[in-house]
């Protein structure tokens, strides 16, 4: 593993506002930058009432602007909900006040239910355009872009890097074929995380962006003093997935040792979706993390995690932060 890092949500808690969550997104990136995380990811999501971070680009525009060195980035932004030449404009933007230190993840869902996805886009297509998309992404922050009719201005010539994102197969074979790196959305869909991984290694094609191929894959973390601290912080997540599964989304609810309201075929579905993760005490995360990166060796490990109190997800991901900087620090395996 070369490197780790973090894809937060900008949750609202239940008895916060979004004002809330925006700010304690801030805290949270400066305390990422300072425990050595490597990246900050934010996710586009829309109609959520749990989750703050809908103006992706806007956003990330904020956090770089709080850190100093971290990067920033998109984990990711759903594409068929955007133009290309916008996303472009954007972070050609973000590129340009904040040279080397944008990402752009990209998502082939649209992230959200039909309706708001309408009226996120007016002019629905029925064709799968993501491939093209991504092409014509990738077009607007080349060196060429400055000869073209159409430009993104600022973005010609950024270079910003793009990731394709993925919970199943053809992302991998997407990304292996453009030689662009890939990040699984293993936090709360593992279960093809093995065949992905194994695809895109096996079929990556040396490009203008990367040599050899480059994945990621992405654990929960709740990490406290105690095993049985953690389980209860976890359970604000777990109550949120599950209350979004049954078509009733809401804000992070308050965490709890009754989780009751959840019936058991539902709960059976809830722990296997968030079954990539490490919840307990130090040692307990450091085994569960440590099982993880032996079973799937990834380039890189971002973590992720919806805990209600925001002093107690700052120690969560700082725990974590030790325990990742301890296996990077580990010599490669001969």
């Amino acid at each position: 593993m070369q490197q780790f890092s973090l894809l937060d949500l900008s949750p609202v808690p239940e008895g916060k506002t979004a004002a809330d969550a925006l700010a304690g997104t801030a805290d949270l990136a400066r305390m990422a930058e300072d425990a050595g995380y490597h990246r900050f990811w934010l996710a586009e999501h829309h109609n959520m009432p749990g989750i703050a971070s809908a103006a992706t680009s806007v956003l990330i525009g904020h956090v770089a602007s709080v850190t100093k060195t971290m990067r920033v980035g998109a984990g990711g932004i759903m594409l068929p909900n955007h133009a290309p030449l916008v996303i472009a404009e954007q972070f050609g933007t973000l590129a340009t006040l904040y040279p080397d230190r944008i990402d752009l993840g990209l998502g082939r869902a649209p992230g959200t239910d039909g309706g708001t996805a309408r009226a996120l886009r007016r002019n629905m297509s029925p064709e799968d355009t993501f491939p093209a998309d991504v092409q014509e992404l990738l077009a607007y922050f080349s060196d060429e872009a400055e000869t073209f009719r159409v430009r993104a201005i600022p973005g010609a010539g950024t270079h910003v890097p793009i990731w394709i994102l993925g919970s199943s197969l053809y992302g991998a074979q997407l990304a292996a074929y453009l030689g662009l790196p890939y990040a699984f959305a293993s936090h709360f869909a593992p279960d093809m995380l093995g065949d992905a991984l194994d695809i895109y290694r096996r079929s990556f094609r040396p490009s203008a962006y990367l040599d050899k191929p480059y994945a990621m894959m992405a654990a929960g973390v709740f990490a406290a003093d105690t095993d049985e601290e953690a389980q209860y912080l976890r359970s604000s997540q777990v109550l949120a997935f599950a209350r979004l599964r049954s078509g009733k989304p809401g804000k992070l609810p308050h965490p709890t040792d009754d989780l009751s309201e959840v019936p058991p075929q539902m709960m059976v579905q809830v722990q296997r979706a968030l079954s990539c993760s490490a919840t307990g005490s130090k040692d307990k995360v450091r085994d569960d993390l440590a099982r993880l990166i032996a079973q799937y060796e990834p380039d890189e490990l971002m973590v992720t995690g919806m805990i209600h109190d925001a002093d107690a997800r700052q120690k969560s991901f700082k725990i974590a932060a030790e325990v990742l900087s301890e296996f990077r620090e580990q010599p490669a395996a001969a």
